[in-house]
């Protein structure tokens, strides 16, 4: 079986697995052909801003070896993926879009890397992020800006920016992102693919968030996430399947209690109750993202057996109390104590956010405004199965910008167009981005499907269900076609 960059792309992570451990495929040839679609892609989206491909031939290598010895090889095997750079890799630079970690060789992987790695996986190197991630697009001062594949002009969403662009363009089936306020399903969304992030604790983090000797990467860890983005749900849930499940060194764990393949892989969705919205009751939202996920939600009644109806969850704006939340985990003296020195070299957002005070009532109203949340979700969900919407309320927009300033003829703060994300950081509950449909100009709209908490797998059950009503796999950016072609 020969194996050039174009039919690799076609591959889903769980064909490329199966190949090599049946010996169909070497990890070599598959690390190949990924390597020979990065070196086609990079020019135009900049989706690595580390790539790794002499790390990537010797863990192929290892693989290829490990089988001609006759060991049994992981479900993985083989597969290339993309690492975020906000995740920890030992020996390899992590960034993390700072100028004051340009340099960085952590030494250890995170918990998520070593699953990887002992799966049989082959990381082709770290995918850009803006400074921190304290952003949902894709620039930041060390690298090249990433773009996205449907229309280079535009931002592919954040903060796993070079994730989600990596996929898209068929470099690898799947990547690692983190989400702290949607920066899994942001990118997922814009970039048309499958981003979920399971409850909290549901998949470990160590030591991002929380090595208190590093100021930046010690931030988040009351709402951070790690999840895959993938282009199908089933690649989705074969990644959590590896990277999912309890470990000592992060005290949010939880027990792994969920066959996430059998819930990816099943049948009918069985009726369920689901609330739609399409704003949440308060968020300017884009009338083709309304347009596009109406379509989506008749779906789920129409196709699926559920009942849909249109319901609110009933809290108001939780933005500047989530960002609140985003204040009191992060170091702020250790941050603060650059800005004399090395303002010049960081993100003007942030170097904003840190040189604003904030008292110690506001920090504390956060984390009473997240219990408040947390209570109005519970009893929403105690009505409801899931909760579905829009995962953004624009389409992809105009690179080297934070956000909209007006959306829907409404003049809107430039974090709001996260509005339908954050809220499930700071619940904890499963969320998932799919691909709803395309807008008019041909750009990638997400539908979300929130769960209650701990129930990952009635969402997963219903991205699947969606996708075989509703599949996505031919929709494919232009830039691709393009590039084939020449």
């Amino acid at each position: 079986m020969s194996l050039d960059h174009e039919s690799y792309a076609a591959l889903s992570a769980g064909d490329i697995a199966e190949a090599v451990r049946d010996g169909r495929l070497s990890a070599a040839e598959v690390t190949e052909a990924a390597i020979a679609r990065m070196e086609l892609t990079e020019p135009h989206l900049h989706a690595f801003c580390t790539p790794a491909p002499d790390l990537a031939r010797r863990s192929a290598a290892a693989v290829d070896a490990a089988r001609a010895a006759g060991e049994t090889l992981g479900p993985l095997a083989g597969v290339p993926v993309g690492i975020k750079d906000l995740v920890a890799t030992k020996d390899l630079v992590t960034a993390m879009g700072s100028t004051l970690y340009r340099d960085f060789v952590p030494e250890d992987d995170d918990i998520v890397v070593e699953r990887l790695k002992d799966a049989g996986a082959v990381i082709l190197g770290k995918t850009n992020v803006p400074e921190f991630g304290y952003s949902g697009v894709g620039h930041n001062p060390v690298f090249e800006t990433t773009r996205n594949p449907w229309n280079t002009d535009l931002t592919p969403g954040g903060s796993s920016a070079g994730s989600g662009a990596s996929v898209a363009a068929g470099v690898t089936p799947f990547a690692i992102g983190s989400d702290g306020g949607g920066s899994v399903r942001i990118p997922s969304a814009h970039c048309g693919l499958v981003g979920v992030k399971a409850s909290m604790g549901r998949v470990p983090l160590w030591p991002g968030c929380r090595d208190e000797r590093f100021p930046g990467v010690s931030s988040w860890e009351s709402l951070e996430h790690i999840g895959p983005m993938a282009r199908s749900v089933e690649d989705a849930a074969l990644m959590l399947s590896v990277i999912a499940g309890p470990d000592m060194r992060d005290r949010h764990t939880i027990p792994n209690d969920i066959a996430w393949l059998d819930e990816a892989r099943a049948g009918q969705l069985r009726p369920l109750r689901i609330a739609f919205s399409e704003d949440f009751g308060y968020l300017a939202v884009d009338p083709e993202v309304r347009r596009v996920v109406r379509e989506a939600a008749t779906v789920f009644e129409r196709d699926l057996g559920c009942e849909v109806v249109p319901a609110d969850p009933g809290w108001s704006n939780p933005g500047n109390d989530f960002w609140g939340l985003v204040l009191a985990d992060s170091d702020l003296a250790g941050m603060r104590a650059w800005l004399p020195d090395h303002a010049s070299e960081m993100s003007p957002h942030l170097v904003k956010m840190l040189q604003t005070p904030h008292d110690d009532e506001a920090l504390t109203n956060a984390n009473m405004a997240r219990k408040r949340l947390c209570n109005i979700a519970a009893r929403f969900f105690g009505q409801y199965d899931l909760l579905i919407s829009p995962t953004l309320t624009v389409p992809p927009f105009a690179l080297h910008m934070q956000g909209p300033e007006k959306t829907d003829g409404r003049i809107v703060d430039p974090s709001d167009w996260l509005g339908f994300c954050f809220p499930f950081n700071m619940t904890g509950q499963p969320a998932a981005s799919v691909p709803a449909g395309l807008t008019a100009e041909g750009l990638p709209v997400g539908l979300q499907i929130v769960g209650r908490h701990l129930d990952d797998a009635t969402v997963l059950r219903a991205a699947a269900a969606y996708q075989a009503a509703r599949p996505w796999a031919h929709l494919v950016p232009p830039l691709l076609s393009r590039l084939e072609a020449a």
